[in-house]
């Protein structure tokens, strides 16, 4: 399989290339379009409780599609639900954390599971996280463009949770306060976790929360309505 990314940072755009009968698994609707004679299935994967933890805990589809080229190879091409950017990462039997709502597609050596995990709460993301395993290609997307660090051993890093897109399950999580009390309560910086390696971090450039907070107050309101 071959991936090449265009657009980036804002309207990133995946094509794959994908080799006579190769198989790409995508989340629901990241699909933006394919040669013909591709072909789409969509299924449970892993059975029911697997895509219901991936549903409930995992921020993901319950269904996912799969789609296999044809004997004379084929294309799809994926982008994210925002604009943003995305990052391919090559794994090889390692583990990789990925946030809810950041996972966009894999080859089929790469395994998902939901994670109960204490990493995830504490980086106040939640009590659950994607873990991605095995060997093959992942490909994780943002919100705004991705900026990776690379973490030495004990190095330290701090980062804002709504920033987070994934990090290696190496690297260690710790909560901390963004300051004294005064700038934790009134900076208005959220959420930070301290990061420790080593490992990777890939970091979103723009908050989601933050969108959300933006649009809230310029929603039209309702006329109030009086006791008559």
């Amino acid at each position: 399989m071959d991936i090449e990314v265009i657009h980036r940072p804002s309207y990133s755009l995946a094509i794959a290339k994908l080799a006579p009968n190769e198989r790409i698994r995508a989340e629901a609707g990241a699909m933006v379009s394919m040669s013909g004679g591709v072909q789409i299935e969509t299924k449970a994967e892993g059975g029911l409780l697997k895509s219901l933890g991936r549903a409930v805990l995992g921020g993901e589809s319950f269904f996912q599609n799969f789609f296999v080229a044809p004997v004379n190879g084929g294309e799809v091409t994926l982008a994210p639900e925002l604009p943003g950017d995305i990052a391919v990462i090559e794994m090889s039997g390692d583990k990789l954390m990925v946030q809810a709502g950041s996972y966009m597609a894999s080859e089929t050596g790469i395994e998902l599971t939901t994670k109960v995990s204490i990493k995830a709460f504490m980086s106040a993301e939640g009590i659950s996280m994607l873990e991605a395993s095995g060997t093959g290609t992942l490909l994780v997307s943002s919100y705004g463009a991705i900026y990776e660090k690379a973490l030495g051993a004990g190095e330290k890093y701090i980062v804002d949770t709504t920033h987070l897109v994934a990090f290696d399950a190496t690297i260690g999580v710790q909560p901390k306060p963004i300051g004294g009390l005064k700038s934790t309560l009134f900076s208005g910086e959220g959420f930070v976790v301290e990061l420790t390696g080593p490992g990777k971090v890939y970091i979103q450039t723009r908050s989601p929360q933050a969108l959300i907070n933006w649009i809230i107050p310029q929603l039209p309101k309702p006329p109030s309505s009086s006791n008559q």
